[in-house]
């Protein structure tokens, strides 16, 4: 769940928890205990975020919702947790407001695909026009962001009457379910890590006398296959080569999968063409780049971060899964300086190439001290 305090994220999420339970028997979460979310760490950034599970006719949803605002920026900045959609909740009393803007900027920043709109306390509007009028700034805001907003679904009701078990005019539990059908229809299939094209962030580089060169990684998405041709991408020119054995606690096997630790053993490529900080992947699928703009949260004093504020020409490390790289930061244009604790959209020219895409994150760091996380955008 997203959009601006108070308009009724959380009710709607203990609401959803307890029409699934009723309806399709997954568990009942109160208010109360989601509401009072507990601490986590991500990237040593610390986040209040409830996680709560329900069961819809043909899903189970993992669904976040977080109390305060900045943990809002942070968690979809750290990919605390990585989204396959959002429900917009939008008090239809009060219409979008400066939050509503807010998350679905940074929804569209950080690559959430889909959103779907609940318009929430419509019970307490009694003009139709009025509801009408909030819907449609509510779909005008979605397309700013280039979101499909003329086709984006829209459901109307009281996520407090569906909470309470009321369901007057329909507004209450039916429109809880509705939301629910609606989520399985129109947000798809999220694809598995496995069925993406292969990439594998190399850790280790070793060389085995008579075998050649063995890379040592985590599948990140995609299979590796012996025989099958891959690419080097990042800090020096990209180069082709074939994996020619996937070993795995030392058996030699035919591939490696998603989310498993393997060292993959590389035809022709000497010890010193590769290092830890590049990526092996399906050839053609990623590219270098050292100039991108990215979404930045910047940690605040009490997280450990910086005490003082820094300018442009700011000169970090960012840290992309396995190295550090520096970089100078340009700010949008009229902003002088930025606070710790702020969250800001820049631009970042890299001293050496790095293979990223939409999506990625990074974390920036002093002297091996993180003092921020972003996303690139």
């Amino acid at each position: 769940t997203i959009g601006h305090v108070d308009h009724g994220k959380t009710t709607l999420t203990a609401a959803l928890t307890r029409v699934c339970s009723e309806v399709f028997g997954s568990a009942k979460v109160d208010f109360d205990k989601i509401d009072s979310a507990p601490e986590e760490k991500a990237r040593g950034i610390t986040i209040n975020t409830a996680h709560v599970e329900y069961d819809s006719a043909v899903r189970h949803y993992a669904h976040v919702d977080c109390p305060g605002h900045a943990d809002y920026v942070k968690n979809m900045i750290t990919g605390a947790a990585q989204m396959d959609g959002a429900i917009l909740v939008c008090s239809a009393a009060d219409g979008p407001m400066p939050q509503t803007r807010e998350h679905i900027l940074l929804s569209r920043q950080v690559g959430v695909p889909y959103i779907v709109v609940f318009l929430n306390k419509a019970d307490m509007v009694d003009d139709a026009e009025l509801l009408e009028l909030v819907e449609m700034e509510v779909r005008d805001l979605l397309s700013t962001y280039d979101f499909p907003g003329d086709d984006t679904p829209i459901i109307i009701g009281s996520a407090l009457m569906a909470l309470n078990g009321q369901d007057d005019n329909e507004m209450g539990t039916t429109a809880v379910k509705k939301l629910v059908e609606t989520l399985d229809s129109y947000i798809p299939e999220p694809e598995r890590a496995i069925d993406k094209p292969f990439l594998m962030p190399i850790e280790d580089v070793f060389s085995i006398s008579g075998r050649g060169t063995v890379v040592t990684g985590r599948v990140e998405r995609g299979i590796v296959r012996i025989q099958e041709e891959v690419e080097i991408v990042g800090l020096r020119d990209t180069q082709k080569t074939t994996c020619t054995g996937v070993e795995m606690f030392r058996k030699l096997l035919d591939e490696g999968r998603a989310g498993e630790n393997c060292g993959v053993l590389l035809r022709g490529t000497k010890r010193d063409d590769v290092e830890r900080g590049q990526v092996l992947v399906k050839p053609g699928t990623v590219k270098p780049h050292t100039k991108f703009t990215a979404e930045v949260y910047v940690l605040s004093k009490e997280e450990g971060g910086r005490h003082t504020p820094f300018f442009k020409g700011y000169r970090p490390q960012f840290y992309f899964r396995t190295t550090d790289v520096t970089g100078n930061c340009e700010l949008p244009e009229g902003v002088e300086m930025v606070m710790p604790g702020d969250n800001i959209q820049m631009t970042v020219t890299l001293i050496k190439t790095i293979a990223m895409e939409d999506g990625l994150r990074f974390a920036i760091r002093e002297g091996g001290r993180t003092v921020g996380a972003g996303v690139v955008a």
